[in-house]
């Protein structure tokens, strides 16, 4: 089993929390715009509070350990891996609760290029311990705004992880999806199981939309998030996110590979 120091170790050697890639600039810009509900970073969350730029920096210092001073604007952010640690044992302990009831769960991501893998085991080990891992919907076209305007994206599972990718069928961009910070997938993901009259989950793990979305909807959702996304952090303060792990999401594939027999470890999932 991988020891919290040693993943300790891990997570400041490929950058998942110290000093990470995203910038001070780009999460101070999240957080101003989180502030006037720009949609772009609220990830379908509707915030039951008025949460001003201080009032965001404040509770990212205490989720997630980045400076508090407003004065330090440039430089990489920062991520106390003592934090990502508590966040993966919370993590971990949701999805051994959902485990032990064997309920369903649905994984999806916007992050397919970095964090698949990372999902994908988790939808194995969940379906092996007798959860049923939910795939409705597929193939549903979902029309996503993005900066390029407005692009047509289809519903896609990977090793059971839900994505989107480009328009025009299982193309082979389908492989790796695309990225997206939207809920529309997981809102039409939800409505396409209710639909057709099948279950829907009683956990939602992923990131950006894929947890905003679901949690806004009153299913419990838990996901990873970086500096920059503080909608997750907001969610997990004001009830409707479970559990949000700070780090950063956006690393090579194969660094989150310990994460995953830490967390699978944890949950008493590991095969």
């Amino acid at each position: 089993m991988l020891s919290t120091g040693a993943l300790r170790a891990h997570l400041l050697a490929a950058r998942l929390a110290g000093p990470v890639a995203t910038s001070r600039e780009a999460s101070l810009r999240s957080y101003r715009l989180f502030a006037a509900r720009d949609p772009r970073v609220l990830l379908g969350l509707d915030p039951e509070r008025d949460w001003g730029a201080g009032d965001l920096l404040a509770l990212m210092a205490d989720r997630c350990g980045v400076s508090a001073d407003p004065r330090h604007t440039t430089g990489p952010d920062v991520i106390d891996p003592d934090r990502t640690l508590a966040g993966l044992d919370a993590f971990a302990g949701r999805l051994a609760a959902v485990a032990e009831r064997r309920a369903p769960v649905l994984l999806g991501t916007g992050h397919p290029h970095r964090l698949l893998g990372f999902y994908a085991a988790l939808a194995d080990a969940l379906s092996a311990a007798g959860c049923a891992v939910l795939t409705p919907a597929e193939g549903i076209s979902v029309d996503i705004t993005t900066r390029f305007g407005l692009r047509t994206y289809n519903l896609a599972y990977v090793r059971r992880v839900a994505l989107v990718c480009e328009g025009g069928g299982r193309s082979p961009s389908c492989a790796t999806g695309a990225h997206t910070h939207s809920p529309l997938p997981v809102r039409t993901v939800l409505a396409g199981a209710a639909e057709a009259g099948g279950p829907l989950p009683e956990l939602v793990i992923g990131d950006h939309g894929w947890v905003c979305g679901a949690g806004q909807l009153g299913i419990e959702a838990i996901g990873l998030a970086d500096t920059d996304d503080p909608a997750l952090f907001v969610g997990e303060a004001e009830g409707r996110v479970s559990v949000a792990v700070p780090l950063d999401d956006a690393v090579r594939s194969s660094y989150y590979r310990p994460l995953t027999r830490y967390v699978l470890n944890r949950a008493c999932l590991s095969r």
